[in-house]
């Protein structure tokens, strides 16, 4: 009701309504002439009491407005914040209507991508106490705000108040957004285990969703799922398709498992559960890893250079390559064939045509980085190449083209890693001259900037220079000296003089040969740098224990290969007995060797399932959706002359945290 005509309501009940005249016999009205004793007047009861009336409902009236004004106020006016929402919902006495008032502006706020001010909204104590219908709306909303916020620990709260089957309390039409924003919610909260629960629930529910894209959400929550949960499944799993779920994860954990022992338990799997909804839509991943068991190239060629000034490094990785392929199990040589040919002084492109025609599955090779680079030119390979080696990097691969090396740009970036995870995060570099020290420096500055870490001063080096003067421009004693030889000029006296090194570096990168380092590092020690630590790639070590020579490395921290740094490796023991040559740099080409065998079978499985992996003898191998496969190697630090292995980086992680990246495709 308007104000203005509720005001005229009043004036009708005080006065009546206007032009009314007065009965006949009706007392005329009262003139306040004289005080309410006067003894000469008397008012009849009747007119108090009618007069009495009408103040009452004067007073209902005036009530009346001013609720009617609050309520007016409270649905028209739009808050622009969270704080005057909650003083706006704070006027109003009714509490649910408070409530009500909240859930509509913390929707608002999302729909405008204001978040915060709905996170504000929906913690707010306006909401205890608020009933089932309330709570689950302020639920549905927190949850949109936690995850587009990504505050875990409110995520977490929400996790613990609720039940994978609680999307199931809402109406039909929002019980696929509910699903949704729950499991995302779990995933958020850590608790991956039940995000799965949740949409096996959502599967059995909505008879219209995508089963393929639910089937592969599931399984990636599954995969995230530490052993130790997945083990714990009494009381989690909710029905039949629950726990066939869980014990399909269960069995692809299996240590050790390769591609064709994971492609037969599937299969056993899909046999034992056949009315299971992922035995006839296995997950994307699941359906790979079959195809792939049973469909191997058959027919490789080998190319590699034998000849020229690349033949030694050429023929390890082809002694690796089959040394891998003999000792593999599942290989059906029956149907496999290797063939090997000589790349050196070749048109690499006239050889792929004519591979290609001889219906090849698969080349490994080329070595050359020219030769690979002629790939390039090409939009497409018909027939698919794992080359050993890598493209500029702003060279795009043709489709087809797969890239694996020994990388120095790898080692590079982990070796940036490790000291950022170390508080190190200003260093000094030495780096040899020339243009694979070129690309180590572009890789080592690129990972120290997205670590938010910096290189003070990078020296590049021959290894003919005079190293005590580079060693001194490193740390800031040749500057340091010419200070004090300016300030004896000035003075015209001697002045006694202690050089000191820069103070600002926290560590430093040196990157040289055995021969080199064994300078290096104690030069660092020299010119005051021995407190800094020191870290550098495969290169300082020969590949052999060498006590006696390798003593002026102690205290050098660095990575490499499984091959050389792994303590029980069957593969290399085996190997260095049938060929005990096989050592140094020579080694590191043969495990590189291996591991192209081992990629040759699964490079489409590395592609698209996202998180596989593989132990190889070159490091824990990845590959870009690119094609291009990177490493992860092994640690160690020299001591008493001799390396000694240190914890990966993931030690800093928890063991079930560890645990969850290796299902299903870290293979050894």
């Amino acid at each position: 009701m308007g104000a203005v005509k509720l005001a005229g309501l009043i004036k009708q009940t005080l006065y009546g309504k206007p032009g009314r005249t007065r009965a006949s016999g009706m007392m005329p009205p009262i003139t306040r002439r004289h005080k309410r004793n006067n003894p000469e007047y008397c008012e009849p009861a009747m007119t108090r009491y009618r007069l009495n009336l009408r103040i009452t409902a004067l007073f209902m009236a005036m009530v009346l407005l001013f609720a009617g004004c609050a309520s007016v106020n409270l649905d028209s006016h739009v808050a622009t914040s969270a704080g005057k929402a909650l003083d706006i919902a704070g006027s109003v006495g009714d509490r649910k209507e408070s409530q009500s008032y909240l859930l509509r502006a913390a929707d608002r706020f999302q729909n405008q991508n204001q978040h915060r001010d709905a996170r504000t909204l929906l913690q707010s104590e306006q909401f205890d106490a608020a009933d089932q219908e309330t709570a689950n709306q302020q639920l549905l909303l927190s949850m949109a705000s936690a995850t587009a916020l990504e505050d875990a620990p409110w995520a977490e709260e929400i996790a613990a108040t609720i039940t994978p089957d609680h999307f199931l309390n809402y109406e039909r039409n929002l019980i696929d957004r509910a699903a949704k924003l729950q499991e995302q919610t779990y995933r958020l909260a850590g608790d991956n285990l039940a995000a799965a629960v949740t949409l096996i629930l959502l599967a059995e529910a909505d008879a219209n969703a995508d089963v393929q894209a639910l089937h592969d959400a599931i399984w990636q929550n599954l995969k995230q799922t530490s052993n130790t949960e997945l083990a714990d499944k009494e009381g989690r799993a909710i029905g039949y398709e629950a726990q066939g779920w869980l014990e399909l994860a269960g069995i692809l954990r299996e240590p050790g498992a390769n591609l064709e022992e994971q492609g037969r338990m599937i299969r056993k799997w899909q046999n034992n559960w056949p009315d299971h909804p992922a035995a006839s839509t296995p997950p994307a991943e699941l359906q790979l890893i079959a195809s792939l068991a049973e469909n191997r190239p058959e027919r490789i060629t080998l190319a590699v250079p034998l000849s020229g000034p690349l033949a030694s490094a050429g023929a390890a990785i082809r002694d690796g390559f089959f040394a891998a392929y003999y000792e593999d199990d599942s290989a059906d040589r029956e149907k496999i064939s290797v063939r090997v040919v000589d790349t050196s002084g070749s048109s690499f492109t006239q050889l792929y045509k004519e591979l290609a025609n001889e219906n090849q599955d698969l080349i490994v090779g080329p070595l050359e980085k020219d030769a690979l680079a002629s790939l390039a030119e090409m939009d497409a390979l018909p027939v698919p190449v794992l080359g050993l080696n890598y493209l500029p990097s702003d060279t795009e691969a043709p489709s087809g083209l797969y890239q694996f090396g020994l990388s120095a740009e790898d080692e590079a970036r982990q070796i940036a890693d490790r000291m950022t995870t170390e508080g190190i995060d200003q260093i000094l570099a030495l780096i040899p001259a020339g243009e694979w020290g070129d690309r180590l420096e572009n890789a080592l500055l690129q990972r120290l900037e997205q670590n938010d870490g910096a290189a003070l001063d990078i020296e590049r080096y021959y290894p003919e220079d005079n190293l005590r003067a580079v060693t001194a421009d490193l740390l800031g004693i040749t500057v340091s000296r010419d200070r004090a030889i300016d300030v004896e000029r000035t003075a015209g006296i001697d002045v006694e003089f202690e050089p000191r090194r820069r103070q600002d570096a926290d560590g430093i990168v040196m990157v040289a040969e055995p021969r080199i380092a064994r300078q290096f590092k104690p030069l660092f020690a020299f010119y005051f740098g021995g407190d800094l630590p020191v870290y550098s790639p495969s290169m300082v070590y020969e590949g052999n224990p060498d006590p006696s020579r390798d003593r002026d490395l102690n205290g050098v921290i660095f990575t490499d290969t499984p091959w050389i740094l792994k303590e029980n490796n069957p593969f290399r023991s085996i190997v260095k007995e049938a060929m005990p040559d096989i050592r140094g740099q020579l080694g590191r080409l043969f495990a590189m060797g291996a591991d192209a065998w081992n990629l040759s079978k699964r490079l489409p499985l590395l592609q698209h399932v996202e998180g596989a992996t593989l132990d190889g003898q070159t490091g824990q191998l990845a590959m870009t959706p690119q094609g291009s496969i990177h490493r992860e190697q092994l640690w160690a630090r020299f001591r008493n002359g001799t390396p000694e292995s240190l914890p990966p980086l993931e030690e800093s992680g928890t063991t079930e945290t560890r645990e969850t990246n290796e299902l299903p495709l870290q293979e050894q």
